[in-house]
């Protein structure tokens, strides 16, 4: 599965990556994430752990995310290897013209069990609450 949204925002676009980044943040835009807890101690860094509790199609999901790479204002990318949906998520922030900013959300990764029977199924599901999820953040950062 590899599933790919963006969405621009009329926020800068250093704003936007401080605020969808912030791990602390997710349960507001992210409508399936229920809990967040720093696995880590916090500011966010290659190598930071980060366990998330989100319930996705019907099913409680609980993994940590280990940042891989970040460069803030830029890109973040986080992965997990364990629980029955392996995931890769990846955000990036371009600048575009005045103030606005292009956030791109990136989901990979290889279901198991229950998931694997429904791929193409999971595939939509993602983007959907991908799109769903990018237009909430937007709403939040424009103020609207």
């Amino acid at each position: 599965m590899d599933v790919t949204c963006d969405i621009l925002i009329e926020r800068p676009h250093l704003e936007v990556a401080a605020f969808a980044a912030d791990p602390e943040k997710a349960p507001s835009w992210y409508a399936n994430i229920r809990s967040v807890e720093w696995r880590t101690p916090p500011p966010l860094a290659v190598g930071s752990r980060i366990a998330f509790v989100a319930h996705f199609l019907g099913r409680r999901l609980a993994y940590t995310y280990g940042v891989i790479d970040y460069v803030p204002g830029a890109r973040l990318v986080m992965r997990t290897d364990e629980g029955p949906f392996p995931m890769e998520t990846t955000y990036t922030w371009q600048p575009e013209d005045d103030g606005v900013t292009r956030m791109t959300l990136r989901n990979r990764g290889e279901p198991r069990g229950f998931f694997t029977l429904a791929a193409p199924l999971v595939a939509r599901a993602v983007r959907r609450a991908n799109r769903r999820d990018l237009a909430r953040l937007k709403h939040l950062l424009e103020g609207a």
